[in-house]
């Protein structure tokens, strides 16, 4: 970073472009890899999360997820179209819905660490690292909220 703090910031000073450029190209990274699956990022994202719990209120996911009610419902509509989750209303409370993977969402789950390998063999950083820059990030969101 130059040394004066008034001075106009040029793209090199910006580590909000540098976390988008990242971001940008990890996402394209799953992009070919997620479609031998049939699905998108974010869906992948909502199976992760649904995947390690039975079941989870749609505003749980959306809470894990960091991602509002608008963005997720169409998420999960065409997951349920495409028969990997279901969603019902919660005995609980019938404001409240749930939703949870299918035997068919359960089965391209259980594919999700060979996407995991994959990935980690293209970010091409080690084990360490990855741990390090996931700790960072997470430091960084926390600062942030």
């Amino acid at each position: 970073m130059r040394n004066s703090a008034l001075a106009t910031p040029v793209l090199d000073d910006l580590i909000c472009f540098d976390l988008y450029a990242a971001s940008r190209q990890v996402t394209a990274a799953y992009r070919p890899i997620l479609g031998e699956l049939g699905l998108t990022y974010p869906q992948y994202l909502v199976l992760v999360v649904l995947g390690a719990r039975d079941e989870m209120l749609i505003k749980d996911v959306g809470r894990e997820l960091r991602l509002d009610h608008a963005t997720l419902s169409p998420l999960l509509r065409r997951l349920e179209r495409d028969g990997l989750l279901t969603r019902r209303r919660s005995a609980d409370d019938e404001r409240a819905v749930v939703v949870a993977l299918t035997d068919e969402g359960r089965a391209v789950h259980a594919r999700f660490g060979e996407v995991h390998c994959r990935i980690a063999e293209a970010l091409g950083i080690t084990a360490e690292q990855a741990d390090q820059l996931r700790s960072l990030l997470r430091g960084l969101t926390a600062q942030l909220d």
